[in-house]
This record gives structure tokens, C-alpha cells and sequence, in this order.
């Protein structure tokens, strides 16, 4: 049985266990409010992107050239290209194991075609060094998104498809769904499909549609990117601060248990302490 010291020194660790926990909830709750606006402000972004590039295909749909554009060049996937978003930090529950696992089931789903790795977040990084993977980027430290970030990683990527290094590119991340749910996601970056325009529209173009497509497709790639590693961003602190909150939870618990423990050894030693008095008294008498 352990001595009061003991049980004494081991809640005292809980409760300073417990204090670190809340500080980190209370943080990560703080930069959730932030991460959240970005996300919620990229969003009608990306969509007026998408519709705007479906209304430039379709004023380009007649052109034979199309077809030519880089991007959309469909090949057998011989070489395929990963990009995985993890966090730089732990203690935010399930949220990089979910996304290891995703990783590893697509490049199983993938064979026989190669998979290279861009790993963006320490987590990811650090399991996929250790697995003798090919890895063709690694970017950490990004704190705060910043959309300089993605073109530069985007302006990597397009360019070795281009060049035919690899044959398509799928982005995986958390998408931010709620404070309590993130979802897994899957994207196919490259090739790039076109939107369709489900809806007639009459436009005057004064640059022609072949070149205002040529240009949007890199954009449209930036965008994913720089939305999904807001996404990333705000499920990261979400997930985080669920974590937290559930762990302050289990210390108070776990304190509750050990004050009732510490109080039944003291009640046990004071009665023993009572019944070796009381029986020394009879036995002088």
C-alpha cells in the first residue's frame, strides 16, 4: 500500500498536469476563433474560382488546344505524387494517426505505381523519414499560413508535372467540419478536372478564353493548396482543444480517485494507530 506521501506527491502532479492541459485548451481555443475566420473567408474564394474556370472552359470547349493544356493531361500513374498536411505538434488526439493511416492505405491502393512523399508538418515528417519512403519536400514551422507558402510549393509541383516527373498529385489533409469533427480528406490536384457549367452563359471575353484558362489552371492549384492547409490549420487547433478539454476531464477524475484513496489510507492508518493503543493500554493492565 503506498505511504500518504506518496499518494500526496502523485496528486500533486495531477493537479499540475491538469493546470498545463487547461493553459493549452484555453490556447488552442484562442487560435481556433482565428484559424476559423480564415477558413470560413477562403471558402467563398475557392468557389467563385471554380465557377470562373467553369465558365472560361466552357467558352474554350471549341478549341482543339484544350486538350494540349499541361495540367490537364491524363497518363497511366506510373509515378504518383502525395502531399500530406500534418501538425508540428502532438497532443491534438487522433488527428495526425488519421491521416498516417490514410497515407499508407493510399499508397497501397496506389500499387504498382510509385509514391513520392511531400510532407508538410513535422508529424508526418518524422514517421516517413523512419520508413525509408522517397521524400521530394519536407516544409516545416508553418505556424501561420501564408499564401506565399503555397504558391511556392504549388509552383514546385506543377512544374514536375509538367516535366513528367510524375503523373498525377493527391492532397491529403483534415478538413475543419466542427470544433468536435474533422474529416480525412482526399483531393486529386493534378490532373486537373474542369468544372462543368451546368448553366448556359453568354460572356464577352476581351483576352481569349485559351489563355485566360492557361493562366487560372495554376491558380486553381495554388487555391486548393492554400485552402486546404487553412483547413488543416483550423482542425489542427479544434482537434487540439477537444484534446485538452477531455484530458483536464480525466485529471479531475483521477483527482477526485486519489483524494478518496488517500482518505481511506489515512482513516486506515488513524484506526490502526487507535487499535495498537487500546491494546497496549489492555495488555498493561
Amino acid at each position: 500500500m503506498p505511504s500518504l506521501i506518496d499518494i500526496r506527491r502523485r496528486i500533486r502532479s495531477v493537479r499540475n498536469t491538469q493546470q498545463i492541459t487547461k493553459a493549452m485548451k484555453m490556447v488552442s481555443a484562442a487560435k481556433l476563433r482565428r484559424a476559423q475566420d480564415r477558413v470560413i473567408a477562403s471558402r467563398p474564394y475557392g468557389a467563385a474560382l471554380r465557377g470562373l474556370l467553369a465558365d472560361v472552359a466552357a467558352a474554350a470547349a471549341s478549341d482543339e488546344r484544350v486538350a494540349a493544356q499541361p495540367l490537364l493531361a491524363r497518363r497511366p500513374e506510373k509515378r504518383v505524387q502525395l502531399i500530406l498536411v500534418t501538425s508540428d505538434k502532438g497532443l491534438a488526439g487522433a488527428f495526425n494517426a488519421n491521416l498516417i493511416k490514410a497515407a499508407q492505405r493510399f499508397a497501397e491502393e496506389h500499387k504498382p505505381a510509385a509514391t513520392d512523399y511531400m510532407l508538410i508538418g513535422r508529424k508526418g515528417r518524422d514517421f516517413f523519414r523512419k520508413r525509408s519512403v522517397p521524400i521530394t519536400g519536407e516544409h516545416l514551422g508553418m505556424v501561420k499560413v501564408q499564401y506565399d507558402d503555397a504558391v511556392a510549393i504549388s509552383g514546385k509541383l506543377v512544374e514536375r508535372f509538367r516535366n513528367e516527373e510524375i503523373d498525377a498529385v493527391y492532397l491529403l489533409y483534415n478538413e475543419f467540419k466542427s470544433v468536435m469533427a474533422q474529416k480525412v480528406t482526399f483531393v486529386q490536384v493534378l490532373p486537373m478536372e474542369l468544372p462543368k457549367q451546368t448553366d448556359p452563359v453568354d460572356f464577352i471575353f476581351e483576352t481569349p478564353p485559351l489563355e485566360m484558362l492557361a493562366s487560372l489552371l495554376p491558380r486553381y492549384v495554388e487555391i486548393e493548396l492554400y485552402r486546404a492547409l487553412l483547413e488543416s490549420a483550423a482542425a489542427e487547433h479544434a482537434a487540439r482543444m477537444t484534446a485538452m478539454d477531455a484530458a483536464t476531464s480525466n485529471a479531475s477524475e483521477m483527482i477526485e480517485d486519489l483524494t478518496l484513496y488517500m482518505n481511506r489510507v489515512r482513516q486506515a492508518s488513524i484506526t490502526k494507530e487507535i487499535i495498537e493503543v487500546v491494546s497496549g493500554a489492555a495488555a498493561a493492565e
